[in-house]
């Protein structure tokens, strides 16, 4: 089974999220919009938008589990994106750790990160990079920044070889 085959919502409540990504490269973050790594929007937006041409999908996942920095309601969390220009998908809220653990976060935990964390999700704003063939292949901790050289090199050697960016 592929990443691709885990069924998660659309916070606008539509179906099917991860299956209509099939076959692109996935950035996966559980988001929180009370959080102060919440600035991280922006370049989450800017990534989304350089290089989706080229295949990239970055989905935004939130959770309530760090700090209840998540509280709102659906609609509440789809203005406060709207406000801050994030145009990429948003998944239903979910819990990332725990018993009620979504299978996307199952699927996604025992990767590793640089400095060897595998497991559970450490705060909000986590990074996973998933392989257009639906394998999680990188994980970045909550503070490094959408921008970073080496979270961008991950997911470029992961893009369509025909770049289509400047």
């Amino acid at each position: 089974m592929s990443l691709f085959d885990i069924d998660i919502t659309e916070l606008s409540g539509r179906p099917g999220l991860l299956s209509r990504c099939r076959g692109r490269t996935l950035l996966v973050v559980n988001v929180a919009s009370r959080c102060a790594l919440s600035t991280q929007y922006a370049g989450l937006t800017q990534l989304a938008r350089r290089y989706a041409d080229d295949g990239l999908v970055v989905i935004g996942v939130p959770c309530n589990q760090f700090g209840e920095q998540e509280p709102g309601t659906p609609q509440e969390i789809a203005k406060y994106c709207a406000v801050q220009r994030v145009d990429f998908p948003l998944s239903e809220k979910v819990e990332v750790n725990g018993p009620g653990r979504h299978a996307l976060y199952a699927a996604l935990t025992p990767v590793a990160d640089a400095e060897g964390h595998a497991g559970d999700v450490r705060w909000n704003f986590e990074k996973f990079v998933v392989s257009p063939t639906g394998r999680p292949v990188a994980r970045f901790a909550p503070t490094v920044d959408p921008l970073a050289p080496e979270l961008l090199q991950a997911v470029r050697n992961l893009l369509d070889p025909e770049p289509h960016h400047p």
